[in-house]
């Protein structure tokens, strides 16, 4: 799977029962070989992906594209790379950790 596959399919997995009440976006800058940036703005429980990112995202996450696919795939723990610093974290930490539950990540 591709960075671009996997952001693309973001809304397919979109957990919007987890996310009702939540008006916020997430980012993510994706560095390495598949460098790009993807944000996901979450409004009351319905989500939408903008490719590009946004200018000011309630959460930021900068990691590379080989370490996002790896959390993604289940094959890298998210807590392991944030405290290894291969996954770094910017903004609304609550929010950040929300992500495993607003999202359906592993396959």
């Amino acid at each position: 799977m591709t960075i671009t596959e996997l952001f693309e399919s973001l809304p397919g997995r979109f957990n919007s029962a987890a996310a009702t009440g939540i008006s916020k976006t997430i980012q993510w800058n994706i560095t390495g070989d598949e460098a790009s940036t993807w944000a996901f703005k979450i409004t009351d429980g319905m989500g939408e992906l903008i490719p590009g990112g946004v200018e000011h995202p309630d959460t930021t996450f900068t990691v590379s594209a080989q370490n996002w696919l790896a959390i993604a795939e289940g094959k890298l723990d998210s807590t392991k790379a944030f405290m290894t610093g291969k996954l770094k974290v910017s903004g609304d930490m609550a929010l950040a950790m929300k992500v495993p539950q607003l999202f359906i990540i592993t396959q």
